[in-house]
C-alpha cells in the first residue's frame, strides 16, 4: 500500500518511490505462464521457487528516465572507446593470445553493472557472460499493479518481443562469422551445467533456440572433442557455442577442445575471449577512469566527459603501494582482475590484515567506493532497507533490458530473503503524479 502523500497531487520521484512504495507486484501465476510457455518446461517455476527461493524479488525498483538515458550513453561510449587502436593494443597485450583473435561476433549477453549516486549511475563492472537475461525477461512480464497509481508502470507484457530480440542477437553473431552458411545447432556450455545456480535459464535458452528451428543442447566442456577440423559433441559437428564458462580464456584442461576449435575459427563462440579482454577485464576500469591517458590516445572530449562522470576512479593494487592503499582503504572497493559475480571482492572498511595480505598476493584493482542505493521493502512484518544495483543487458553497445538485483551484505549473492532479481520501472523525469 502507498502512504497517503503518494496519492496526492505531489510529484513522486523514482527515489521517493523506492522509499515509500512497498507494493508486491510479482504474479506467480503469470510468471509460470511466461517460464513454462513450452510444454517441455512444465514445473520449472515451482522448481526455481523451491531450489532458489531468493532468485526473484516480489517487488520492483524505480529509476528515472534520466538515469536510463545515462546508462545507455555509458554503454555506447565505452564500446566506442574500446575500438580505439591504442586501447585495444594495451588490453590485448596483457591477456591470453586467444583474445587477439577477431572472428567477427560482437559477444552476446553483455552485462554492465551500476550503482546510483549524486553523480548519476556509476559503473561498477562489466561482464561478458552476464546471466539472467531470459529469467528477467519473464520476470518483467509477470508484474501486476497493486493499485491504480501504478497502472502506468505495467504495460502489456513484452516477453515475446524481448525473446525475439535475444534470438536475433545470436542470429547476428552467426551471420557476422558465417554469413553464407546455414545455422543448424547451438551448444550451451558451462562447467557442470546442472549444478549452476542459473541452470534453469539454460533450459529457457534451449527452448528459445528450438522454437526457431535451431537444435540446442546443454553440455559440460569435457564432453566436447576436437577432430582437427570440427568441434564435436555426441558425434555432431557444433556450429555455435553459447559460452557460460568463467574460464574466460579457455585455459583449463576441460576447455582444450573448445579452445582449439575457437583458435581455428571452426566454431562461432559467444561470448568470447576478445570481449572479455577489451571490456570485462577490470584493469580496463583503470584505463576508462584515466582521463589524461584517454586524451593522449585521441579520445574525443564528449566521450571522456561521460567516462569521467560515470566511471569511478580505479587503480592497480601492488605491494609497492600497499601502505598508501591501506591508509585509504575505507574509501575503496577491492576486486580481482578476472573476478565475476562479486566473488573475492571486498569493501576496504571491512578488510582484515589476513585478507589484505591475500589481496596483495593476488591480482586486484582498487575502485573508489560507491555506496549502493537503497530500496525499502516490507519484510517480516515491518519495512527494511535493502541495497540494490542495476544491470544493463546489452548487445553491440545497445541496452536490451535494464534490471535490478536487491540484496543485503557486501555484494549480490541471491541469499537475501526478500531480495533477488527485480524488474526496473522507469519513472518520467517529471515524476509521477
Amino acid at each position: 500500500m502507498h502512504p497517503p502523500h503518494l496519492l496526492s497531487p505531489v510529484t513522486a520521484s523514482a527515489e521517493a518511490l523506492n522509499q515509500d512504495c512497498f507494493c508486491r507486484t510479482l504474479d506467480l501465476e503469470r510468471l509460470s505462464q511466461q517460464l513454462e510457455a513450452d510444454p517441455s518446461l512444465q514445473g520449472l517455476t515451482l522448481h526455481i521457487l523451491q531450489t532458489r527461493p531468493h532468485l526473484f524479488s516480489s517487488t520492483v525498483v524505480f529509476v528515472s528516465q534520466h538515469v536510463q538515458r545515462q546508462i545507455a550513453q555509458v554503454v555506447s561510449t565505452i564500446e566506442q572507446v574500446a575500438r580505439n587502436v591504442h586501447y585495444q593494443q594495451q588490453a590485448l597485450a596483457r591477456n591470453d593470445p586467444l583474445a587477439g583473435l577477431d572472428w567477427g561476433p560482437r559477444s552476446a549477453c553483455m552485462g554492465y553493472d551500476f550503482h546510483l549516486s549524486d553523480r548519476g549511475p556509476q559503473l561498477i563492472e562489466i561482464n561478458t557472460n552476464a546471466g539472467g537475461l531470459l529469467l528477467n525477461a519473464a520476470l518483467a512480464s509477470a508484474q501486476v499493479a497493486c493499485c491504480d497509481d501504478l497502472q502506468w508502470a505495467f504495460p502489456p507484457a513484452q516477453y515475446d518481443a524481448l525473446n525475439a530480440t535475444v534470438f536475433d542477437m545470436f542470429a547476428q553473431e552467426w551471420r557476422r562469422q558465417r554469413p553464407a552458411q546455414p545455422w543448424r545447432n547451438v551448444l550451451i556450455v558451462d562447467s557442470a551445467p546442472a549444478a549452476q545456480y542459473l541452470a534453469p535459464e539454460f533450459e529457457l535458452f534451449r527452448q528459445l533456440f528450438a522454437r526457431h528451428g535451431i537444435k540446442a543442447h546443454i553440455a559440460d566442456p569435457s564432453e566436447l572433442a576436437w577432430d582437427g577440423q570440427h568441434l564435436r559433441f555426441a558425434h555432431t559437428t557444433v556450429d555455435m557455442v553459447y559460452n557460460r564458462l568463467t574460464d574466460f580464456y579457455l585455459q583449463q584442461p576441460a576447455q582444450q577442445a573448445l579452445r582449439q576449435a575457437y583458435a581455428a575459427g571452426s566454431v562461432v563462440l559467444t561470448p568470447h575471449p576478445r570481449a572479455h579482454a577489451l571490456l570485462a577485464d577490470k584493469r580496463n576500469l583503470i584505463t576508462l577512469s584515466d582521463d589524461a591517458l584517454l586524451l593522449q590516445w585521441g579520445i574525443e572530449a564528449q566521450a571522456r566527459a561521460v567516462l569521467q562522470q560515470h566511471v569511478p576512479r580505479t587503480e592497480p593494487v601492488s605491494a609497492a603501494r600497499a601502505d598508501e592503499l591501506w591508509a585509504r582503504r575505507r574509501q575503496l572497493f577491492f576486486k580481482p582482475v578476472a573476478g565475476f559475480g562479486g566473488r573475492a571482492a571486498y569493501r576496504g572498511d571491512k578488510l582484515t590484515r589476513r585478507v589484505w595480505s591475500e589481496i596483495l598476493a593476488g591480482d586486484f584493482v582498487a575502485q573508489t567506493l560507491v555506496t549502493p542505493p537503497s530500496r525499502k521493502i516490507e519484510h517480516d512484518g515491518g519495512t527494511t532497507d535493502f541495497k540494490f544495483d542495476l544491470r544493463a543487458f546489452t548487445y553491440d553497445g545497445q541496452v536490451q533490458l535494464l534490471t535490478a538485483r536487491i540484496y543485503a551484505g557486501q555484494t549480490t549473492n541471491f541469499r537475501t530473503e526478500g531480495g533477488g532479481f527485480a524488474p526496473v520501472v522507469v519513472v518520467p523525469d517529471t515524476g509521477v503524479r
